[in-house]
C-alpha cells in the first residue's frame, strides 16, 4: 500500500433536509463535470422507465406507473459517469505506466472516462498496449486450456451484469468445469441468501412496492437510504405523510432518515422544510443488532404471556404460528430464559428503548422490515437475519398485504445474477435442469466465494482470474493480501466500462476489455437488444440503452462472454455466437432452466415486466419442514471483539466501514459526504467525543488505525482525521475502500463467508509523522 495522498477539505455540519435543492445542484454539477453533452442529459428522462433503461446504480424497484423522472442524485452520478465524453484511449495508455497510474487516487482514476479499446499488459514497458479482440480471446483460451484443473480458474461477477450475460457466463464456466463464482453477493447480502431460506424458504423480499402504501410501521435496519437508495425516500415520505410509523435502527442517525425534501414535489421544494421521515431512532452498538432483536422478541413473548394470563387478545399471531410455523415452543422458551441484562449489555440499547421499540411493533398490524449491510457484515449475521424473520413470524408479518421482509440489495442486478446461477453452492435441481438442457454433466462440488478465491490465489491454487465487471481488488477485504493474490495469477482479465484500481493490480499476463454500458444502444446484426434485470422486490423487467456507444470498438458483456466461451470450448455443444446474436434466444434458454421464467420473452415485453413471486409471499414454505421455521440461537459471548477487549481493555474500539454520499460501492464520484458534513475529505474517522477525550486525542487530530486480529499480522492505515460525531460510545465509522486493509481475510460471517466490515476491532494511535 502506498503513502496516502494529502487531502484538503473541511468539516461543516449539515443542517438541511436530505435531497431538495442540494440534490438538484449536484445533478447539474455532475452533468457538467462529466461533460455530458450532445443531448445525452435527456437520457435521464428514460431512466427507470418501462421503455428506457434500468439505472446502473442501485436495485431499488420502480413504481408501476412511473413519473416523468424516476431518477435520484446518485442515479444521475452513475449515468453521467457512463455517458461522459471523457475517454481512456490507446494514447492514454501509451502515456502512463501502470506504476504511474497506481499513484493516482481512486477518484482520479474514475475521472479519466470511458475505456475505448481492448488492451493487453506489456511487462517490458509496464504499460497496456493495444490488442485486437480475436487475439484477446485466443489468449484467454490458451490460459484456460493449459490448466490441469478447471478449479484453477475463478470467475468473478459484478451486480451490474444483466440476466442474459450472467446466465451465459455461468453456463460457460460450468461447461468449462468449475463452480468458482465469487461475486459481489458474497460481500453484501450473503447472510440474507443463506439465512432466509432456512426460516422462510427463499432468500428474497416478500413484499412489493405497493406494500409500502399499506404498512402501519416500516423499520429500517442498518441502512442509509439517502445515500445508498435515494428513491426509497419517496416511499418513506409517502408512508410518513399518511401516518405510518417509520423507525430507524442504526448506530448513526443519518440525516436522510430525519427530514427529506422530494424534488418531485414543487411545494416541498419551495417550502424547504421537507417531510419528517423517521419518528423513532434506535442506536445499537456495532454488532448489537442480534441482541436487540432478541430483546424485541422477548418483549413480545412477555406481553403475550401476560395477555394469556389475563384472558386478553393474544399478542402473538397464534393462528399464523399454529398453521404455518414449526419450532415455536422452543423459540419462545429460549426468549423467556434470556437475560435482560445480557440483552441490554450486548445490544447497547437501554431497556426502556427496547420496550418502546417492541411496543411500536406489537401495536402495528402490518410491519415491513427493511435491512442493508449494517445487518449482514458481522460474524453472527446469518443468525441475525434468521432472528429478524422469526420476530416477524411472531406477529404473522409474512405473506400479508402491507407487511413482510425487505432485504434492500445494492447493485442493480446483484439479485438477478444469483437467480441466473451465479452461485458457488448450486443446488442439484438447478444443475440437473442445466445439464439436461445443454447436454453435459455440470460440476457438483461447491466452488469458491470471494474469500476462498483470494485464499486459493495466495496458495497458488488459482492461476486465472476473470472479472465480469466490478473492482475486485478494492471491494475485497485485507487489501495488501488481495493484491498479492491477484499478482500471483498467470492471467487476470477485467471486463469494464471505466478504469479502476483492479486494472492495475494484475497477474503476469493481463487483459482489460472494454464493454458497453447499460445506457448505450446494444446492436447485434443491426437489431437493438434489450437486457433484463431483477430488482430488490423480484420484479424482472427489460432495459434498453439509449446512447451511442462510447467507442465503435466496444462489445457487449454478453458478446464478450460468448466469444470467450467459443474460443475456450468451441461450439460443438453450444453455439455461443448464435445466442449472442439475439438475446431473446438466451431468454428462451433461461425459461427452460429456471422456474418462474415461463413465457419469459412474452411476459417481459409487458411494461414493467413481471413479478418473480417468492413462494413465501403466498405463505408457501419451501423449507425442510414445509413450515416457516423458528430457530433457537444464543447470544455469542466468545467473539473476536470480546477477546480483543480482554487484551486491550477500553482502548479497543469497534469500527464499521461505510460509503460517503459521493460514492457508489467502490466508485468514487467526488470527495464530499454532504449529509455527514464532510467536504473534500475521505480519510476521516467518525468518533464519539467522549471516546476521543477519554483516549487523549484532540479534536481534529490525525491518527493511524490498527486492527486487532489473532493471526499476528499487522493491519494498518495511516493519517485519518478524527471527526466528532453522534455515534455510540466505543464505535467508529470510516469510509471504504480506504479502510478495507483493516478487515482480516479470515474475519467472516458464520455460514455466510461475508467479510465482517461492520465490526472491526481496532486501536487508534497518534499520527506523529502524519502527512501534512
Amino acid at each position: 500500500m502506498s503513502t496516502p495522498t494529502p487531502e484538503k477539505g473541511h468539516i461543516a455540519p449539515y443542517t438541511h433536509p436530505a435531497a431538495g435543492w442540494g440534490a438538484l445542484k449536484q445533478v447539474a454539477i455532475n452533468l457538467v463535470k462529466e461533460r455530458v453533452g450532445g443531448g445525452k442529459y435527456k437520457t435521464l428522462f428514460k431512466q427507470n422507465q418501462p421503455d428506457g433503461f434500468d439505472c446502473p446504480g442501485c436495485a431499488w424497484p420502480d413504481r408501476q406507473h412511473a413519473s416523468t423522472f424516476e431518477f435520484c442524485e446518485n442515479g444521475v452520478k452513475a449515468v453521467a459517469a457512463e455517458a461522459t465524453s471523457k475517454r481512456v484511449t490507446n494514447e492514454f495508455f501509451a502515456e502512463y505506466t501502470v506504476a504511474e497510474l497506481m499513484k493516482q487516487s481512486d477518484y482520479e482514476l474514475e475521472q479519466h472516462g470511458r475505456l475505448t479499446h481492448p488492451v493487453r499488459y506489456d511487462a517490458a514497458t509496464d504499460k497496456y498496449v493495444p490488442v485486437d479482440w480475436d487475439e484477446a480471446f485466443r489468449l484467454i483460451a490458451h490460459h484456460l486450456r493449459r490448466l490441469d484443473n478447471p478449479d484453477a480458474a475463478t470467475f468473478y461477477t459484478s451486480g451490474r451484469a444483466s440476466n442474459e450475460a450472467a446466465f451465459l457466463f455461468q453456463l460457460f464456466v460450468r461447461m468449462y468445469g468449475t463452480n468458482n463464482f465469487p461475486d459481489c453477493s458474497n460481500m453484501c447480502h450473503e447472510a440474507t441468501s443463506r439465512g432466509l431460506p432456512v426460516t422462510v424458504g427463499v432468500g428474497k423480499a416478500t413484499v412489493l412496492l405497493d406494500d409500502f402504501q399499506l404498512a402501519d410501521t416500516i423499520m429500517v435496519w442498518g441502512q442509509n437510504p439517502a445515500t445508498n437508495h435515494p428513491r426509497m425516500l419517496n416511499e418513506l415520505r409517502d408512508a410518513s405523510k399518511r401516518g405510518a410509523t417509520i423507525v430507524s435502527v442504526n448506530p448513526l442517525k443519518e440525516r436522510g432518515l430525519e427530514r427529506f425534501v422530494s424534488p418531485q414535489h414543487v411545494t416541498e421544494m419551495l417550502g424547504g422544510s421537507g417531510t419528517r421521515i423517521a419518528s423513532m431512532f434506535v442506536r445499537p452498538k456495532l454488532a448489537g443488532d442480534f441482541a436487540l432483536l432478541k430483546g424485541i422478541g422477548k418483549r413480545v413473548i412477555e406481553l403475550d404471556d401476560a395477555a394469556v394470563a389475563s384472558g386478553s387478545p393474544r399478542v402473538v399471531d397464534i393462528a399464523f404460528v399454529n398453521d404455518h410455523t414449526a419450532g415455536y415452543e422452543a423459540f419462545a422458551a429460549d426468549l423467556r430464559a434470556e437475560s435482560w441484562a445480557d440483552i441490554v449489555a450486548e445490544s447497547g440499547v437501554p431497556r426502556d428503548e427496547i420496550d418502546a421499540l417492541a411496543d411500536v411493533y406489537v401495536k402495528s398490524e402490518r410491519t415491513i422490515m427493511c435491512w442493508g449491510m449494517g445487518l449482514t457484515q458481522h460474524k453472527q449475521s446469518v443468525h441475525t437475519i434468521q432472528l429478524l424473520s422469526n420476530v416477524m413470524m411472531l406477529r404473522g408479518n409474512i405473506g400479508r398485504p402491507g407487511a413482510g421482509l425487505m432485504p434492500v440489495r445494492g447493485h442493480s442486478n446483484v439479485q438477478g445474477d444469483r437467480t441466473m446461477g451465479i452461485e458457488e453452492q448450486p443446488d442439484d435441481a438447478f444443475l440437473d435442469r442445466l445439464g439436461a438442457t445443454f447436454g453435459f454433466e455440470p460440476p457438483r462440488h461447491h466452488g469458491q466465494d470471494v474469500v476462498a478465491a483470494i485464499s486459493a490465489m495466495l496458495e497458488g491454487k488459482v492461476k486465472v482470474f476473470v472479472g465480469l465487471g466490478g473492482n475486485f481488488s478494492i471491494a475485497t477485504p485485507d487489501t495488501p493480501r488481495t493484491w498479492d493474490a491477484l499478482r500471483q495469477c498467470d492471467l487476470t482479465v477485467n471486463i469494464a466500462t471505466k478504469l479502476n484500481r483492479s486494472h492495475l493490480v494484475i497477474g503476469r499476463d493481463a487483459l482489460l476489455l472494454p464493454t458497453l454500458g447499460r445506457t448505450e444502444v446494444d446492436e447485434q446484426n443491426g437489431v437493438p437488444q434489450g437486457v433484463t434485470v431483477e430488482d430488490s422486490v423480484c420484479m424482472v423487467h427489460m432495459s434498453y440503452g439509449m446512447n451511442k456507444p462510447a467507442s465503435p470498438h466496444l462489445l457487449s458483456e454478453t458478446m464478450i462472454v460468448a466469444r470467450m466461451a467459443d474460443a475456450a470450448l468451441g461450439s460443438n455443444k453450444v453455439d455461443w455466437l448464435w445466442f449472442a446474436q439475439d438475446y431473446a434466444r438466451i431468454r428462451d434458454a433461461i425459461e427452460k432452466v429456471i422456474p418462474g421464467f415461463e413465457r419469459f420473452n412474452e411476459r417481459v415485453a409487458q411494461p414493467g415486466g413481471f413479478h418473480l413471486t417468492p413462494a413465501s409471499r403466498n405463505r408457501v414454505w419451501r423449507t425442510e419442514s414445509g413450515k416457516a421455521q423458528f430457530l433457537v440461537h444464543a447470544i455469542d459471548h466468545d467473539t473476536p471483539i470480546k477477546r480483543a477487549r480482554e487484551q486491550y481493555g477500553d482502548d479497543l474500539l469497534v469500527m464499521m466501514t461505510t460509503r460517503s454520499h459521493d460514492q457508489y460501492n467502490t466508485t468514487i464520484y467526488g470527495l464530499d459526504d454532504r449529509y455527514r458534513g464532510v467536504f473534500g475529505l475521505r480519510r476521516v474517522v467518525f468518533i464519539n467525543r467522549a471516546d476521543r477525550e477519554r483516549l487523549g486525542f484532540a479534536e481534529g487530530e490525525r491518527v493511524n488505525i490498527t486492527s486487532v486480529w489473532e493471526d499476528g499480522v499487522t493491519r494498518h492505515v495511516q493519517d485519518f482525521l478524527l471527526v466528532d460525531y453522534d455515534i455510540p460510545a466505543g464505535c467508529l465509522g470510516a469510509y471504504y475502500p480506504e479502510t478495507n486493509p483493516l478487515v482480516p481475510l479470515e474475519s467472516i460471517g458464520d455460514r455466510s463467508g461475508t467479510p465482517t466490515s461492520k465490526s472491526i476491532p481496532v486501536l487508534l494511535q497518534r499520527a506523529v509523522s502524519a502527512v501534512s
